[in-house]
């Protein structure tokens, strides 16, 4: 699982091989290094390629990267979302499942915040 940062020079090779997945680069590195002294590498090259691209949707689940994201006047969601979506859509059976999953990489979750949304979906 590519969960674990010791573990991304596995998961590298796992993305560069996915056909549906496109590497691209930013264009803006000034903004990228403006936005480093408040979030992280990623959730600042993320930002800015989405407002390059003018993307409809941006993935983030960093809090503050979020904040930054919504204030420079992007639409975010985060890994829960997308899950949340999912189940919505029928496109997972358990949502419980899911988290379950992700809780087991690593991803961290209160335990207050995981019941609300097993409840939310009729799964608590």
């Amino acid at each position: 699982m590519c969960g674990r940062r010791k573990r991304f020079k596995g998961c590298r090779a796992l993305i560069e091989k996915a056909d549906w997945i496109k590497v691209v680069g930013i264009k803006d590195e000034i903004l990228k290094k403006s936005l480093m002294f408040q979030l992280d590498e990623g959730e600042s090259e993320t930002i800015v390629l989405a407002l390059e691209k003018k993307v409809e949707l941006v993935l983030i689940d960093d809090y503050d990267g979020k904040e930054l994201a919504r204030a420079m006047g992007l639409n975010v969601t985060g890994t829960i979302g997308i899950l949340l979506r999912a189940k919505f859509k029928g496109k997972i059976g358990s949502l419980k499942e899911e988290l379950d999953k992700l809780k087991a990489t690593g991803f961290w979750l209160s335990e207050e915040l995981y019941k609300r949304i097993l409840e939310e979906v009729g799964e608590g």
